[in-house]
C-alpha cells in the first residue's frame, strides 16, 4: 500500500454487518466468450535494444528511496529496494510477464506442474542443471525446505512477516534426482506458483539466527547475474556487481549501485551527474522532456554538468541554464505502474458505517474526470480501475463496477435520504468541524487555485506554494500543503459573508443533515513531497460531494502519521492510498478485504482492512478461489468476489498510478517496465552509434 510511491510495508505488509451479500449483481464478463481480462493500458518504456547492440561494461547508478533496512524479502521492514536486489541476485521460479501474469524462469526452472490433485496436491519442479549458488552448491531441495520451514509459520522463532502459501505445505523432498523437488500440500493451494520466489539459500533460512539477521545487510551467498558487493550505510548505497558463476546471458554491466536520492533531489542529482536512471514526479518529467528536445536525440548528460562543477557555465543566473542543459542527456520514459489509487471509506463507525451513505459517496464520483485529472497531463490512458484484484491485462481482471454502479447524483441523493440524511432542513452549525483527524493534524484552509488539472501525482509544488504546517517555512522532508477551503457552508444565507462564515443556527442550507447535524466527512491526507497530486484529486472528489450537500473537512499529516496513526488505526472517514497489483490475488488481496475479527480484548483483527468493511461472503469466495485448482473455476470465484466488494463500497478503485522515470538516453532496457519483472542482465549502455527500439504508444 502506498500513498505517493512509497510502500509501507515498513510500517505495516469492521465493524459494519453490511447487506451487500444479498444485493442482486450483474453477470460477470467471465461468463462471456470475449476475455474481460483485456490487455494492459500501456506497455513497457525500457528503450529496448538487442545485446549485441549494448556495449560492455559500465556502472548504472539508480537512484533509490532509501538503502534497505534488510536484504531478506520475508521480514517485515523490507522495501522496494529490498525486492529490485532480490531480483538481481536471487532466485526466482516465476517472474512476471508483460501482462502480469507469472511465467516460468528459464534460468532456473525447466519445468513446474501439478502432477496429483488426490489424495494431496504435489508440484514437482525440475529445475536446471545449471542452477547454482554463487558457492558452487547446487540449487536444490534442501533449500526449498528450508525456506519453507522457515515461512512456514510453525515456529515462532523466525521474525516473519507472512507465510500465505508456505502454511499449506505437508512436506518437501527431492524427487528422483537432484534437479527434482517434489512438494506435498495438506491443503490444495491455487496459488502454488507465487511460492519459493525469490528462493533464499538453506544458510539463510536454515535457522532463526541466519534468518533473523543473516541477511539484513549481507548476502554471501546469492545465485542471479549479480550479487551483492557491499552495502554502504555511510554512503548511501548498494553496490550489485556482476556474478562469476552465473550461467545464464552474461551481465552486460560491471555494476548496478543503488543509491539513496530523496525524492525532491533527484532533479539535481541527475543534472549533477550522480544517477543514470531515477523514478521522478510530473513536474521534473515535464523539465526533463522540455530539455531534452525530440526524443531520440543524443546528448551527453555529463558535460553541462563539468561546466557547472568548473565555473565555466558563467554568472550566478547562468546555473539552472546549466542545468537544464545537462538534462538534455536524459529522457522521460513512463509507463503505467502495476498499482491503483483508491478512495477509502472507513465503514467503522459515523456515517459511513451505513452502507447506504458509502454507496451514495461511490455514486457521487466521476472517476473517469479523477482518472483524467492525474493522467492525461501525462499523455496515459486516462482509464478508471474497474476491479479491486487486478489491473487490465491480469487473468482475474474483469470490470466488475457495476455491481456498485457508475457516477448518478438523484441515485446518491435517494440513498442518503434512504438513509435520513436530507437535503434542506436545519442544521446546527456549532457542531461543524469539532472532530480532528488525529494526532500532527492540520486542517487544510486558504486560496483556491482553480488549477486543478496542473497538479498530478508525484509533482513538486514549483510555484512557492508549499507551505510548513506551523511557521510557513519548509523544514526537513514533509511539508504541509496549502489548499482550498473543504468545509462547504453551503446555500444562500452568508453568501455575502466573509469566506468561511458559518450560517446561523437553524438556517436551512444546501447540505444533507440528520437530526440537526450536517454530513461532515474527515478527509485525511499526507502532506509529503509528492502528495500534491493526491490533494487535487481530493478536491474534485471534495466538489464532487459537496453537489449532493456532503461536506468534507481535510486534514493533512505528515508522511509517518498517514498510515501509523491514521489509516491503520481507523481515524479517518475518507483517505486516499495505493495497493499493489497482485498475480495472485487469492493468496494477497484476502486480507485486504477479509471482514473484521472481534479480538478477545474487544478490539478488532483488521489484518489489512483498513476500510474495515468486509462480508462473510466475500471471505468465503476467497477461501473457495485458494482452494480451487481449475484456473477458470478460481478466476471467477475471484470476480464474484471483486464484485461484492465493489457492492460493500468500503472502497473505490480510481486510477492506475503513473510511472515516470528518468533514464540517460544511451540506457538500454532499463525505465518504466509496468508489469514485467525486470531483466538485469541485459540493462546496459548503447555502443556508439546504436539505436534502441522506438517507444511504445500510450
Amino acid at each position: 500500500m502506498s500513498h505517493h510511491g512509497v510502500t509501507p510495508r515498513a510500517v505495516l505488509r469492521s465493524v459494519a454487518f453490511l447487506t451487500a451479500g444479498v444485493l442482486t449483481v450483474p453477470a460477470l464478463a467471465g461468463c462471456s466468450s470475449k476475455d474481460p481480462a483485456g490487455m494492459p493500458l500501456a506497455g513497457q518504456d525500457i528503450a529496448p535494444a538487442a545485446r549485441a547492440e549494448v556495449a560492455d561494461g559500465g556502472t548504472l547508478r539508480w537512484a533509490v528511496d532509501a538503502v534497505p533496512e534488510t536484504l531478506n524479502t520475508f521480514q517485515a521492514d523490507a522495501d522496494a529496494a529490498t525486492t529490485r536486489i532480490a531480483q538481481a541476485v536471487l532466485p526466482s521460479m516465476y517472474r512476471m510477464d508483460a501482462q502480469g501474469r507469472p511465467q516460468i524462469a528459464a534460468d532456473y526452472l525447466e519445468s513446474a506442474k501439478v502432477v496429483k490433485t488426490e489424495p494431496k496436491q504435489v508440484v514437482l519442479y525440475k529445475l536446471s542443471q545449471q542452477a547454482v549458488w554463487s558457492d558452487g552448491r547446487e540449487i536444490g531441495a534442501a533449500d526449498f525446505a528450508a525456506q519453507w520451514r522457515a515461512l512456514s509459520g510453525k515456529d515462532s522463532a523466525y521474525w516473519t512477516a507472512r507465510n500465505a502459501g508456505y502454511d499449506r505445505i505437508e512436506r518437501i523432498e527431492r524427487g528422483e534426482n537432484d534437479l527434482e523437488v517434489k512438494v506435498t500440500f495438506a491443503r490444495p493451494y491455487a496459488d502454488w506458483r507465487s511460492l519459493f520466489s525469490p528462493l533464499y539459500p538453506k544458510e539463510v533460512m536454515g535457522t532463526p539466527d541466519s534468518f533473523n539477521d543473516g541477511a539484513r545487510k549481507k548476502l554471501k551467498i546469492t545465485a542471479g547475474p549479480f550479487t551483492v558487493k557491499k552495502v554502504d550505510t555511510k554512503a548511501d548505497e548498494v553496490t550489485l556487481v556482476r556474478n562469476p558463476r552465473w550461467w545464464g546471458s552474461p551481465a552486460r554491466l560491471d555494476a548496478i549501485v543503488l543509491t539513496a536520492v530523496p525524492r525532491e533531489e533527484r532533479a539535481e542529482a541527475l543534472a549533477a551527474g550522480a544517477v543514470d536512471l531515477a523514478e521522478i514526479d510530473a513536474a521534473e518529467a515535464r523539465r526533463i522532456t522540455a530539455a531534452a528536445g525530440p526524443r531520440g536525440a543524443s546528448a551527453s548528460p555529463s558535460k553541462a554538468a563539468r561546466d557547472d562543477e568548473n565555473g565555466d557555465g558563467g554568472g550566478g543566473n547562468a546555473g539552472p541554464a546549466r542545468r537544464d542543459q545537462a538534462l538534455s542527456g536524459f529522457e522521460v520514459r513512463k509507463s503505467l505502474e502495476p498499482a491503483y489509487t483508491q478512495l477509502a471509506l472507513n465503514g467503522s463507525e459515523g456515517p459511513l458505517a451505513d452502507e447506504r451513505v458509502r454507496r451514495a459517496v461511490a455514486r457521487t464520483l466521476d472517476r473517469e474526470e479523477l482518472a483524467r485529472t492525474v493522467l492525461r497531463p501525462l499523455d496515459l490512458p486516462a482509464v478508471p480501475v474497474g476491479s479491486h484484484l487486478a489491473l487490465s491485462g491480469q487473468a482475474v481482471y474483469a470490470d466488475n463496477s457495476g455491481a456498485l454502479g457508475g457516477q448518478d447524483t438523484a441515485a446518491a441523493q435517494a440513498l442518503l435520504a434512504d438513509a435520513g440524511w436530507v437535503r434542506g432542513g436545519p442544521v446546527e452549525e456549532g457542531e461543524q468541524g469539532e472532530k480532528a483527524a488525529g494526532p500532527e493534524g492540520e486542517k487544510a484552509k486558504g486560496k483556491g487555485t482553480g488549477d486543478d488539472g496542473m497538479f498530478i501525482v508525484g509533482q513538486d509544488d514549483k510555484a512557492g506554494d508549499v507551505r510548513d504546517a506551523e511557521d510557513g517555512k519548509r523544514e526537513g522532508h514533509h511539508l504541509a500543503q496549502d489548499g482550498k477551503q473543504h468545509l462547504k457552508q453551503g446555500g444562500a444565507p452568508g453568501a455575502y459573508a466573509p469566506k468561511g462564515t458559518a450560517a446561523p443556527a437553524g438556517t436551512k442550507t444546501g447540505v444533507v443533515a440528520k437530526d440537526g447535524k450536517p454530513l461532515t466527512l474527515r478527509f485525511v491526507l499526507p502532506s509529503g513531497p509528492g502528495s500534491e497530486g493526491l490533494h487535487a484529486v481530493a478536491d474534485r472528489i471534495t466538489r464532487m460531494l459537496d453537489g449532493v450537500g456532503i461536506r468534507t473537512e481535510t486534514t493533512k499529516v505528515s508522511d509517518e502519521s498517514y498510515f501509523r496513526d491514521h489509516i491503520a488505526s481507523g481515524a479517518y472517514d475518507l483517505a486516499l492510498y495505493s495497493w499493489p497489483a497482485s498475480a495472485f490475488p487469492a493468496t494477497d488481496a484476502r486480507p485486504i478485504y477479509a471482514k473484521p475479527v472481534p479480538a478477545a480484548d474487544g478490539s478488532l483483527t483488521v489484518e489489512q482492512n483498513y476500510t474495515r468493511v468486509g462480508t462473510d461472503q466475500v471471505d468465503q469466495l476467497f477461501d473457495q478461489a485458494i482452494a480451487t485448482l481449475d484456473e477458470s473455476e478460481s478466476r471467477s470465484l475471484l470476480r464474484k468476489a471483486d464484485a461484492r466488494i465493489w457492492a460493500a463500497a468500503g472502497s473505490i478503485p480510481l486510477y492506475q498510478r503513473p510511472q515516470l522515470i528518468a533514464a540517460r538516453k544511451d540506457l538500454a532496457n532499463a525505465g518504466a517496465f509496468g508489469f514485467r519483472t525486470p531483466v538485469y542482465e541485459d540493462m546496459g549502455f548503447l555502443k556508439k552509434g546504436a539505436k534502441a527500439s522506438p517507444r511504445p504508444s500510450s
